[in-house]
């Protein structure tokens, strides 16, 4: 499951700890959110929720993805392996269409 630092890991990437909690009682959520550097853009919550959708979309595809060994053996071994394999990655891609 995607986490809102996963999804702030790809704001202000030329920044080393640029948010904080103003709070952390109140829990690490997007209304909790504080810029600890001045010169750091705070994303809107909506870009921010665009992102956890995107990396949300990458880890469902990439956790049900055949495996790398899967597809090294249907390469080797061709033929109905090869057409399984592709038939596999595309079951993922419907399942999990680009957005």
């Amino acid at each position: 499951m995607a986490s809102l630092q996963d999804a702030l890991g790809f704001f202000n990437t030329d920044k080393h700890e640029w948010y904080t909690w103003i709070n952390l009682e109140d829990g690490e959520v997007y209304s909790n959110l504080q810029l600890k550097d001045e010169t750091a853009i705070m994303p809107t919550e909506e870009e921010v929720n665009a992102k956890l959708v995107q990396i949300q979309w990458e880890q469902n595809r990439q956790a049900e993805y055949p495996s790398l060994q899967d597809c090294i053996h249907a390469l080797l071994d061709g033929g109905d392996t090869l057409t399984d394999l592709q038939a596999a990655r595309q079951a993922v891609k419907d399942k999990y269409p680009k957005g």
